[in-house]
């Protein structure tokens, strides 16, 4: 008695057009016969206005993609605009001991952050009497030394946010710590504030901030030496 022969599955079907390219010219009304059910309302269609629906479909994403794209792009262009005019501004400043001052309230004028301080430690002598370098409590300066990245997230009462002009309308803070490099210790903490809780957010990329960082870092080597 011969084995029952098992039935044919979708499977089989589509693997037998797929080796067989040439099916749907030997049997070409088959194309035309064929009714699909249309996602936009339901009704039958044919299999080539079925493929039309589905080549528009992906024109569509493409160019939702394309249009996504172009506004990343137009974003990176402002940034970076904003980037190189803050820049230039550090560059501008002729006397080391007026460039934190500057920096701050350049950074808070280019990037619209509501407010935002800076003290330094470990400073040329000169300078040790500034503003900018008295107030860094031992606390402020180890929780600068700790982190290895920007810290970003809601205001947990840090001793930092005390340097602001308004610290109860910090809701959200980014800790940026300033070092010569990235084996050598922090010799200062940027503070940027909002009352928007949502404005830095614990998990948020970091990269910008990290190139903030290391900008002002260097530019805040002259009042180091």
């Amino acid at each position: 008695m011969n084995a029952a022969i098992p039935p044919i599955t979708e499977e089989d079907i589509a693997q037998f057009l797929i080796h067989t390219p040439d099916f749907f010219e030997r049997h070409a009304g088959l194309l035309s016969a064929v009714q699909l059910t249309s996602p936009h309302g339901g009704r039958a269609v044919s299999l080539q206005e079925r493929q039309a629906e589905m080549l528009r479909e992906k024109i569509k994403l493409l160019e939702q993609r394309l249009m996504e794209m172009m506004r990343h792009g137009n974003e990176n262009m402002l940034i970076a605009d904003k980037l190189l005019r803050w820049s230039r501004q550090m560059f501008l400043v002729a006397r080391p001991a007026d460039l934190p001052a500057v920096l701050v309230s350049e950074l808070r004028s280019q990037f619209s952050v509501p407010q935002s301080a800076m003290k330094l430690w470990d400073l040329a002598e000169v300078y040790a009497g500034e503003p900018f370098a008295q107030g860094a409590s031992d606390d402020v300066k180890s929780l600068a030394r700790s982190l290895t990245a920007p810290y970003c997230g809601v205001n947990a009462g840090f001793d930092a946010v005390q340097w602001l002009d308004d610290p109860e309308a910090a809701a959200s803070v980014a800790l940026i710590p300033l070092t010569a490099g990235p084996a050598s210790a922090a010799f200062g903490l940027l503070v940027l504030a909002s009352p928007d809780s949502q404005r830095y957010q614990a998990g948020m990329a970091t990269d910008f901030l990290e190139r903030i960082g290391e900008l002002a870092s260097a530019a805040l080597s002259r009042v180091r030496d």
